[in-house]
């Protein structure tokens, strides 16, 4: 069973650090900062057995995204964390998050060095290729749209796995055999 605990004030200091982090992207608008939240959460949770935030993702059409995700933009935006900026790129509209403050401390220097791998590895594409590529993860295809993509999924590859890999879920399995 997974126990993943929403924090709300990690989930604003993550969508900080990526604004802050991609500030040269300009790529990164509201498409492309759902999926990265993504990654980062279910990265983490399949190094780590825990997620960054705790966030709840949705299967959406675009790819998946964190339900929280809206109001906690609005709540950002009515504290002046950040603002939302309208954009063109390539002649289509874009909705860019732009910080006003900087980024707390929330953020352990693992989950950073997890946030900054993910930045980097989809830092060349725009909305629609990581919108694309974000549609082959299992969670979000085995899943309907408005569903919740659960965590585990973070786990199903059609790649065999690493003997580091089944070492880790045997650990997390025997942990949530005593849990229950």
């Amino acid at each position: 069973m997974e126990q993943v605990v929403f924090e709300e004030k990690k989930l604003r200091d993550l969508i900080l650090y990526i604004a802050h982090k991609s500030e040269d992207d300009p790529r990164l608008g509201a498409v492309k900062l759902n999926k990265l939240l993504y990654y980062a959460d279910f990265n983490a949770f399949r190094e780590r057995g825990t997620s960054i935030t705790g966030a709840t993702y949705q299967h959406l059409e675009e790819g998946p995204a964190p339900k929280e995700l809206l109001s906690v933009r609005r709540a950002m935006i009515d504290s002046e964390e950040a603002v939302m900026e309208p954009r063109t790129y390539f002649g289509m509209k874009q909705d860019r998050l732009v910080p006003l403050r900087p980024v707390d401390t929330l953020l352990s220097r693992d989950e950073r060095r997890i946030v900054d791998e993910v930045i980097s590895e989809f830092w060349h594409m725009d909305a629609r290729q990581i919108s694309n590529y974000s549609h082959s993860e299992y969670g979000w295809r085995f899943t309907d749209e408005g569903e919740t993509i659960p965590y585990s999924s973070a786990f199903f590859s059609p790649d065999p796995l690493t003997q580091e890999q089944i070492e880790r879920g045997q650990e997390l399995a025997r942990l949530d055999e005593r849990s229950s």
